[in-house]
Protein backbone atom coordinates (compact mmCIF):
# COMPACT_ATOMS: atom_id res chain seq x y z
CA UNK A 1 0.00 0.00 0.00
CA UNK A 2 1.28 3.65 -1.26
CA UNK A 3 0.83 5.87 2.36
CA UNK A 4 3.17 8.61 1.28
CA UNK A 5 1.93 12.34 1.22
CA UNK A 6 1.15 11.83 -2.54
CA UNK A 7 1.42 15.74 -4.14
CA UNK A 8 -0.52 15.94 -7.60
CA UNK A 9 1.78 17.75 -10.83
CA UNK A 10 1.85 18.01 -14.22
CA UNK A 11 4.56 15.88 -16.03
CA UNK A 12 6.01 14.98 -19.79
CA UNK A 13 8.08 12.37 -21.04
CA UNK A 14 10.32 12.89 -24.27
CA UNK A 15 8.28 15.42 -25.89
CA UNK A 16 4.86 13.81 -25.39
CA UNK A 17 1.66 15.47 -24.22
CA UNK A 18 1.63 16.85 -20.45
CA UNK A 19 -0.77 15.01 -17.87
CA UNK A 20 -1.21 15.09 -14.59
CA UNK A 21 0.91 12.81 -12.22
CA UNK A 22 1.51 11.96 -8.19
CA UNK A 23 4.83 11.63 -6.76
CA UNK A 24 5.91 8.69 -4.90
CA UNK A 25 8.90 8.77 -3.70
CA UNK A 26 11.46 9.48 -6.66
CA UNK A 27 9.22 8.21 -9.05
CA UNK A 28 6.25 9.59 -11.08
CA UNK A 29 3.09 7.95 -11.38
CA UNK A 30 1.24 8.11 -14.63
CA UNK A 31 -2.91 8.66 -13.11
CA UNK A 32 -4.21 8.17 -16.64
CA UNK A 33 -2.62 5.07 -16.96
CA UNK A 34 -2.77 3.88 -13.75
CA UNK A 35 -6.34 4.87 -12.95
CA UNK A 36 -7.80 4.36 -16.42
CA UNK A 37 -9.45 8.32 -16.47
CA UNK A 38 -9.07 10.89 -18.90
CA UNK A 39 -9.40 13.63 -16.46
CA UNK A 40 -5.47 13.12 -15.43
CA UNK A 41 -4.42 13.19 -19.68
CA UNK A 42 -5.22 16.53 -19.57
CA UNK A 43 -2.35 19.30 -19.09
CA UNK A 44 -3.79 20.89 -16.08
CA UNK A 45 -4.96 19.51 -12.69
CA UNK A 46 -7.76 22.20 -12.91
CA UNK A 47 -10.57 19.24 -14.52
CA UNK A 48 -9.76 17.65 -11.41
CA UNK A 49 -9.71 19.68 -8.64
CA UNK A 50 -13.45 21.15 -9.71
CA UNK A 51 -14.92 17.82 -9.14
CA UNK A 52 -14.83 18.86 -5.37
CA UNK A 53 -13.32 16.92 -1.98
CA UNK A 54 -15.52 13.71 -2.64
CA UNK A 55 -13.63 12.72 -5.84
CA UNK A 56 -10.29 13.59 -4.21
CA UNK A 57 -10.53 11.56 -1.03
CA UNK A 58 -11.82 8.52 -3.59
CA UNK A 59 -8.69 9.09 -5.99
CA UNK A 60 -6.62 9.23 -3.27
CA UNK A 61 -7.40 5.83 -1.37
CA UNK A 62 -7.25 4.18 -5.22
CA UNK A 63 -4.02 5.50 -5.61
CA UNK A 64 -3.14 4.07 -2.43
CA UNK A 65 -3.95 0.66 -3.23
CA UNK A 66 -2.19 0.27 -6.01
CA UNK A 67 0.46 -1.88 -6.59
CA UNK A 68 2.96 -2.27 -9.26
CA UNK A 69 1.31 1.85 -11.00
CA UNK A 70 3.02 2.65 -14.26
CA UNK A 71 5.74 5.05 -12.94
CA UNK A 72 8.46 6.76 -14.36
CA UNK A 73 11.60 7.83 -13.15
CA UNK A 74 11.85 11.82 -11.66
CA UNK A 75 15.10 12.13 -13.80
CA UNK A 76 13.19 11.28 -16.88
CA UNK A 77 10.66 13.75 -16.40
CA UNK A 78 9.84 17.27 -17.33
CA UNK A 79 7.55 19.26 -14.86
CA UNK A 80 5.00 21.78 -15.63
CA UNK A 81 3.07 24.93 -14.11
CA UNK A 82 0.44 21.94 -12.45
CA UNK A 83 -2.52 24.47 -12.83
CA UNK A 84 -4.38 27.25 -14.97
CA UNK A 85 -3.91 29.80 -12.83
CA UNK A 86 -7.64 31.83 -12.37
CA UNK A 87 -6.71 34.59 -10.36
CA UNK A 88 -4.04 35.71 -8.18
CA UNK A 89 -4.19 37.42 -4.94
CA UNK A 90 -1.02 37.38 -2.41
CA UNK A 91 -1.54 38.27 0.68
CA UNK A 92 0.31 39.89 4.27
CA UNK A 93 -0.58 37.36 7.07
CA UNK A 94 2.97 37.20 9.54
CA UNK A 95 2.93 39.88 12.10
CA UNK A 96 6.41 39.68 11.77
CA UNK A 97 6.63 40.29 8.69
CA UNK A 98 4.27 43.45 8.68
CA UNK A 99 5.73 44.58 11.39
CA UNK A 100 9.76 44.68 10.30
CA UNK A 101 8.35 46.50 7.64
CA UNK A 102 6.89 49.04 9.15
CA UNK A 103 9.75 49.89 11.34
CA UNK A 104 12.03 50.24 8.21
CA UNK A 105 9.47 51.79 6.59
CA UNK A 106 7.91 54.44 8.96
CA UNK A 107 10.40 53.97 11.70
CA UNK A 108 8.77 56.89 13.85
CA UNK A 109 5.12 55.07 13.97
CA UNK A 110 3.75 51.94 15.36
CA UNK A 111 4.94 48.96 13.01
CA UNK A 112 0.99 47.76 12.18
CA UNK A 113 -0.96 49.98 10.92
CA UNK A 114 -4.68 50.18 12.40
CA UNK A 115 -6.54 48.30 10.21
CA UNK A 116 -3.71 45.06 10.08
CA UNK A 117 -5.25 42.99 13.12
CA UNK A 118 -8.69 43.51 12.19
CA UNK A 119 -8.13 41.86 8.36
CA UNK A 120 -5.99 39.94 6.46
CA UNK A 121 -4.53 42.34 4.27
CA UNK A 122 -4.02 41.37 0.78
CA UNK A 123 -3.81 42.53 -3.18
CA UNK A 124 -4.85 41.24 -6.23
CA UNK A 125 -1.75 39.90 -8.50
CA UNK A 126 -1.39 38.87 -11.94
CA UNK A 127 -1.98 35.04 -12.58
CA UNK A 128 -0.07 35.50 -16.02
CA UNK A 129 2.91 35.99 -14.47
CA UNK A 130 2.62 33.03 -12.48
CA UNK A 131 4.83 30.52 -12.98
CA UNK A 132 6.67 26.97 -12.38
CA UNK A 133 9.90 25.95 -10.56
CA UNK A 134 12.90 26.59 -12.33
CA UNK A 135 11.81 28.80 -14.76
CA UNK A 136 14.45 31.90 -15.46
CA UNK A 137 13.43 35.43 -13.84
CA UNK A 138 13.93 38.36 -15.93
CA UNK A 139 14.94 41.37 -13.91
CA UNK A 140 12.22 43.36 -14.35
CA UNK A 141 12.29 47.16 -15.18
CA UNK A 142 10.13 50.62 -13.91
CA UNK A 143 10.42 54.07 -12.40
CA UNK A 144 12.98 54.28 -10.12
CA UNK A 145 12.67 57.13 -7.27
CA UNK A 146 16.18 59.27 -7.23
CA UNK A 147 17.14 62.84 -5.61
CA UNK A 148 16.54 64.37 -9.42
CA UNK A 149 13.28 62.59 -10.10
CA UNK A 150 11.94 59.21 -11.22
CA UNK A 151 13.88 57.61 -14.09
CA UNK A 152 12.42 54.40 -15.75
CA UNK A 153 15.70 50.98 -15.71
CA UNK A 154 16.37 47.72 -14.42
CA UNK A 155 15.51 47.43 -10.42
CA UNK A 156 18.49 47.53 -8.11
CA UNK A 157 16.46 46.26 -5.55
CA UNK A 158 15.25 42.79 -6.35
CA UNK A 159 14.34 40.55 -3.98
CA UNK A 160 12.15 37.26 -2.65
CA UNK A 161 9.55 36.40 -0.67
CA UNK A 162 9.28 33.11 0.82
CA UNK A 163 5.60 31.92 1.06
CA UNK A 164 2.85 29.34 1.55
CA UNK A 165 -0.08 29.33 -2.01
CA UNK A 166 -2.83 27.28 -1.84
CA UNK A 167 -4.84 26.22 -4.82
CA UNK A 168 -8.55 26.39 -5.19
CA UNK A 169 -10.74 23.45 -6.13
CA UNK A 170 -14.39 24.22 -5.77
CA UNK A 171 -15.13 28.16 -6.10
CA UNK A 172 -17.71 29.75 -4.39
CA UNK A 173 -18.82 33.27 -2.76
CA UNK A 174 -18.67 34.10 0.94
CA UNK A 175 -16.94 31.54 2.00
CA UNK A 176 -16.84 30.86 5.95
CA UNK A 177 -13.51 29.44 7.21
CA UNK A 178 -14.95 26.26 8.65
CA UNK A 179 -15.89 25.59 4.53
CA UNK A 180 -11.98 25.77 4.18
CA UNK A 181 -11.55 22.20 2.98
CA UNK A 182 -14.85 21.84 0.65
CA UNK A 183 -13.21 24.87 -1.90
CA UNK A 184 -8.73 24.47 -1.36
CA UNK A 185 -7.59 21.72 -2.80
CA UNK A 186 -3.90 22.14 -1.45
CA UNK A 187 -0.61 23.75 -1.09
CA UNK A 188 1.94 25.16 -3.07
CA UNK A 189 5.59 26.57 -2.29
CA UNK A 190 5.93 30.40 -3.79
CA UNK A 191 8.73 32.56 -4.63
CA UNK A 192 6.90 36.03 -4.55
CA UNK A 193 9.73 38.33 -6.81
CA UNK A 194 9.90 41.61 -5.36
CA UNK A 195 11.34 44.71 -7.09
CA UNK A 196 11.70 46.81 -3.76
CA UNK A 197 13.03 50.13 -5.47
CA UNK A 198 9.71 50.19 -7.83
CA UNK A 199 7.83 48.74 -5.37
CA UNK A 200 8.66 52.12 -2.99
CA UNK A 201 8.03 54.36 -5.51
CA UNK A 202 4.42 52.90 -6.62
CA UNK A 203 3.01 51.61 -3.78
CA UNK A 204 1.49 55.04 -2.58
CA UNK A 205 -1.29 54.99 -2.42
CA UNK A 206 -3.16 52.23 -4.38
CA UNK A 207 -0.10 49.37 -3.17
CA UNK A 208 1.77 47.09 -5.15
CA UNK A 209 2.08 47.01 -8.74
CA UNK A 210 4.73 46.65 -11.39
CA UNK A 211 6.88 45.88 -8.38
CA UNK A 212 5.19 42.63 -7.89
CA UNK A 213 3.65 41.47 -11.15
CA UNK A 214 6.25 40.72 -12.56
CA UNK A 215 6.84 37.16 -11.80
CA UNK A 216 5.64 34.70 -9.23
CA UNK A 217 7.20 31.32 -9.05
CA UNK A 218 5.86 28.02 -7.52
CA UNK A 219 6.40 24.41 -6.70
CA UNK A 220 5.73 22.37 -9.29
CA UNK A 221 3.86 19.86 -6.69
CA UNK A 222 0.32 20.68 -5.53
CA UNK A 223 0.23 18.79 -2.03
CA UNK A 224 -3.35 17.61 -0.74
CA UNK A 225 -4.60 19.40 2.37
CA UNK A 226 -5.39 15.52 3.25
CA UNK A 227 -1.91 15.07 3.55
CA UNK A 228 -1.55 17.81 5.93
CA UNK A 229 -3.82 16.78 8.86
CA UNK A 230 -0.40 15.98 11.60
CA UNK A 231 0.34 19.87 10.34
CA UNK A 232 -2.53 21.65 11.86
CA UNK A 233 -2.82 23.41 14.31
CA UNK A 234 -4.23 26.15 16.73
CA UNK A 235 -3.68 29.65 15.44
CA UNK A 236 -2.41 32.37 17.52
CA UNK A 237 -4.83 34.06 19.97
CA UNK A 238 -5.78 36.86 18.31
CA UNK A 239 -6.44 40.54 19.70
CA UNK A 240 -8.78 42.16 19.51
CA UNK A 241 -10.96 39.05 17.94
CA UNK A 242 -11.93 39.22 14.31
CA UNK A 243 -15.31 39.99 13.58
CA UNK A 244 -18.02 37.14 13.22
CA UNK A 245 -17.09 36.39 9.37
CA UNK A 246 -13.73 35.33 10.20
CA UNK A 247 -14.19 33.27 13.07
CA UNK A 248 -14.12 29.43 12.83
CA UNK A 249 -14.02 26.57 15.13
CA UNK A 250 -11.29 24.28 12.35
CA UNK A 251 -7.71 24.92 13.30
CA UNK A 252 -6.57 26.40 10.36
CA UNK A 253 -3.10 27.07 11.40
CA UNK A 254 -0.13 25.10 10.04
CA UNK A 255 2.86 23.72 11.40
CA UNK A 256 5.71 23.94 7.93
CA UNK A 257 9.11 24.85 7.99
CA UNK A 258 10.86 26.61 5.48
CA UNK A 259 14.20 26.82 4.26
CA UNK A 260 15.62 29.57 2.04
CA UNK A 261 18.99 29.03 0.02
CA UNK A 262 20.56 31.77 -2.06
CA UNK A 263 22.77 30.68 -4.54
CA UNK A 264 23.10 26.79 -2.31
CA UNK A 265 24.55 28.55 0.42
CA UNK A 266 21.26 28.17 3.34
CA UNK A 267 20.57 31.59 5.08
CA UNK A 268 17.11 31.20 6.74
CA UNK A 269 14.77 29.11 8.29
CA UNK A 270 11.20 30.76 8.48
CA UNK A 271 8.41 29.46 10.36
CA UNK A 272 4.97 29.39 8.93
CA UNK A 273 3.40 27.96 12.20
CA UNK A 274 3.29 31.64 14.00
CA UNK A 275 1.45 32.83 10.84
CA UNK A 276 -1.13 35.36 12.07
CA UNK A 277 -4.09 35.14 9.69
CA UNK A 278 -4.67 31.39 8.79
CA UNK A 279 -5.54 30.44 5.16
CA UNK A 280 -9.18 30.10 6.25
CA UNK A 281 -9.21 33.38 7.18
CA UNK A 282 -7.87 34.45 4.43
CA UNK A 283 -10.12 32.43 1.83
CA UNK A 284 -13.23 34.08 4.02
CA UNK A 285 -11.92 37.50 3.54
CA UNK A 286 -11.48 37.40 -0.54
CA UNK A 287 -14.84 36.31 -1.19
CA UNK A 288 -16.81 38.35 1.35
CA UNK A 289 -17.09 40.82 -0.75
CA UNK A 290 -19.38 38.24 -2.90
CA UNK A 291 -16.20 38.13 -5.47
CA UNK A 292 -16.32 34.25 -6.34
CA UNK A 293 -13.08 32.20 -5.90
CA UNK A 294 -13.29 29.77 -8.62
CA UNK A 295 -11.37 26.49 -9.44
CA UNK A 296 -7.35 27.36 -10.15
CA UNK A 297 -7.39 30.51 -7.94
CA UNK A 298 -4.14 30.62 -6.37
CA UNK A 299 -3.91 32.87 -3.04
CA UNK A 300 -0.47 33.29 -1.11
CA UNK A 301 0.24 33.80 2.89
CA UNK A 302 2.66 36.53 2.23
CA UNK A 303 5.80 36.41 3.34
CA UNK A 304 6.75 33.96 6.37
CA UNK A 305 9.27 35.36 8.92
CA UNK A 306 9.50 34.70 12.02
CA UNK A 307 11.10 36.61 15.36
CA UNK A 308 14.89 36.14 14.93
CA UNK A 309 16.90 37.53 12.02
CA UNK A 310 17.31 33.87 10.44
CA UNK A 311 13.82 33.77 10.16
CA UNK A 312 13.09 35.89 7.90
CA UNK A 313 11.74 34.86 4.67
CA UNK A 314 12.58 38.23 2.86
CA UNK A 315 15.96 39.68 1.68
CA UNK A 316 14.84 43.08 2.73
CA UNK A 317 14.42 42.22 5.93
CA UNK A 318 17.23 39.63 6.69
CA UNK A 319 19.65 42.57 5.24
CA UNK A 320 17.87 45.26 7.04
CA UNK A 321 17.02 47.12 3.91
CA UNK A 322 20.97 46.32 3.14
CA UNK A 323 22.08 48.36 6.26
CA UNK A 324 23.28 44.32 7.88
CA UNK A 325 24.60 42.31 4.91
CA UNK A 326 24.80 39.02 4.47
CA UNK A 327 28.28 36.82 3.27
CA UNK A 328 27.23 34.76 0.40
CA UNK A 329 30.35 33.28 -1.38
CA UNK A 330 32.57 35.43 0.49
CA UNK A 331 31.02 38.98 -0.30
CA UNK A 332 28.48 41.33 1.44
CA UNK A 333 24.91 40.62 -0.64
CA UNK A 334 21.96 42.18 0.30
CA UNK A 335 19.84 42.15 -2.93
CA UNK A 336 19.82 39.86 -6.19
CA UNK A 337 22.76 40.03 -8.89
CA UNK A 338 22.25 38.99 -12.21
CA UNK A 339 22.86 35.42 -11.87
CA UNK A 340 21.85 34.70 -8.44
CA UNK A 341 19.60 31.39 -7.70
CA UNK A 342 17.31 31.38 -5.04
CA UNK A 343 15.66 27.86 -3.74
CA UNK A 344 12.98 27.88 -1.30
CA UNK A 345 11.82 24.57 0.34
CA UNK A 346 9.01 23.68 2.79
CA UNK A 347 8.13 19.97 5.38
CA UNK A 348 5.33 19.44 7.53
CA UNK A 349 4.76 17.03 9.83
CA UNK A 350 3.54 13.63 8.77
CA UNK A 351 2.45 10.39 10.58
CA UNK A 352 4.23 8.78 13.12
CA UNK A 353 6.48 11.51 13.77
CA UNK A 354 8.25 11.65 9.94
CA UNK A 355 7.93 14.89 7.73
CA UNK A 356 6.19 15.21 4.91
CA UNK A 357 8.53 17.14 1.76
CA UNK A 358 6.08 19.59 0.73
CA UNK A 359 8.68 20.16 -2.55
CA UNK A 360 10.99 23.42 -3.72
CA UNK A 361 10.73 26.27 -5.83
CA UNK A 362 13.69 27.48 -7.48
CA UNK A 363 14.67 30.45 -9.64
CA UNK A 364 17.43 32.15 -11.19
CA UNK A 365 18.08 35.90 -12.16
CA UNK A 366 18.55 37.15 -15.31
CA UNK A 367 19.50 40.52 -16.90
CA UNK A 368 16.68 42.93 -17.97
Amino acid sequence: MITEALPYGVFSVGGAAPRVGVRVRDGVVDLAAALGDEVFARPTLNAFLAQGPRRWAEIRSRITELDTPPTYPLTDVALHLPVEVADYVDFYASEEHASNLGRLFRPNSAPLLPNWRHLPVGYHGRAGTVVVSGTEVVRPCGQLATSEGPVFGPSRRLDIEAELGFVVGVGGARIPPDAFAEHVFGVVVVNDWSARDIQSWEYVPLGPFLGKSFATSISPWVTPLAALDAARIAAPTRDPEPLPYLRGAEPWGLDIDFTVSWNGQLVSRPPYAGMYWTPAQMLAHLTANGAAARTGDLFASGTVSGPARDQRGSFLELTWNGAEPVEIGGEPRSFLADGDEVTIAATAPGPDGTRIDLGEVRGRILPA
